[in-house]
């Protein structure tokens, strides 16, 4: 019988991001659907920055008001599973984990999607290819960086590569900056899907046609992404099906049985209205 009832989650992102985010939202759905077929609920709390998620941690686990924890957006340097081990709360790490094979993971794998957009675009005749990327500390994002580049220098290309923060506003300055350039991309591989629909309407914007002068893909195919006009390509991920995962290991924790490696649903291409061969090879 569970303690407190509860599995915590802490989301250190601006908070505003979350009303606009699909994916966080799906992603929760999904670990409740799993976690309520055993009375159990999410606790919430979304802060500004680590150092709040660790204080947050602190508290709960002296007040013994979860029974686990789910730790999202691993960073380089990470300190929360060490903070995490020390306070004896149990954690499950979801997304790109590499501590190693004694901490209970949900693992994704980022380079593979990547390397499947990629080659989507090259077979489309893109050289000139640009990334709208996550925040940079991010481990998915690094390893989402280094497929790329590693991918564009075996084809003898150099991508190029904007930093965002998974907001629209960040995905609209970007792409500007982008299709301003003289030798402007003709792809651009977004990190999310707010930052791609943002980023097509400043296409629309700047006049350029798309997908016949610009492809553009993002990544998580949310319901905006299929509303969008045209509707985008992306890379899809089952995300409430990544949430029950992450819930199976988050019981299988609190049982005090052996937690299963799990992979999270890969991220596959879905080829829509943004998508099409280079203009020059059109």
């Amino acid at each position: 019988m569970s303690r407190s009832e509860a599995v915590g989650l802490v989301l250190a992102r601006p908070a505003r991001l979350l009303g606009v985010e699909p994916f966080f939202m799906e992603f929760i759905a999904g670990i409740e659907e799993k976690l309520a077929e055993r009375g159990l609920s999410v606790l919430l709390h979304v802060v500004a920055a680590h150092d709040e998620e660790i204080a947050t941690h602190r508290r709960w686990a002296g007040r013994g008001l979860v029974d686990a924890v789910v730790v999202v957006n691993l960073t380089v340097d990470d300190r929360r599973p060490a903070v995490l081990a020390e306070l004896e709360l149990p954690a499950i790490m979801v997304g790109a984990w590499n501590g190693g094979p004694d901490t209970p993971a949900v693992i994704t794998d980022n380079a593979g999607p990547v390397r499947e957009a990629l080659a989507e675009l090259l077979r489309l005749g893109h050289r000139r290819i640009a990334r709208i990327t996550g925040p940079a500390e991010l481990v998915h994002t690094r390893a989402r960086t280094v497929a790329l580049t590693e991918g564009c220098a075996a084809a003898g290309i150099e991508p190029v590569l904007l930093e965002g923060d998974y907001s629209a506003e960040a995905g609209a300055r970007l792409t500007a900056q982008l299709l301003r350039r003289p030798e402007r991309p003709t792809a651009v591989l977004y990190d999310n899907d707010v930052m791609a629909v943002a980023g097509l309407g400043v296409a629309k914007d700047l006049g350029l046609a798309v997908p016949a002068e610009l492809s553009l893909i993002a990544w998580d195919d949310s319901t905006m992404c299929r509303l969008a006009s045209p509707a985008l390509s992306t890379m899809s991920v089952d995300v409430h099906q990544f949430g029950i995962s992450v819930a199976e290991s988050v019981l299988e924790l609190i049982d005090g049985a052996p937690v299963v490696q799990r992979w999270s649903p890969p991220a596959r291409f879905t080829s829509r209205g943004t998508t099409a061969p280079a203009p020059d090879r059109a």
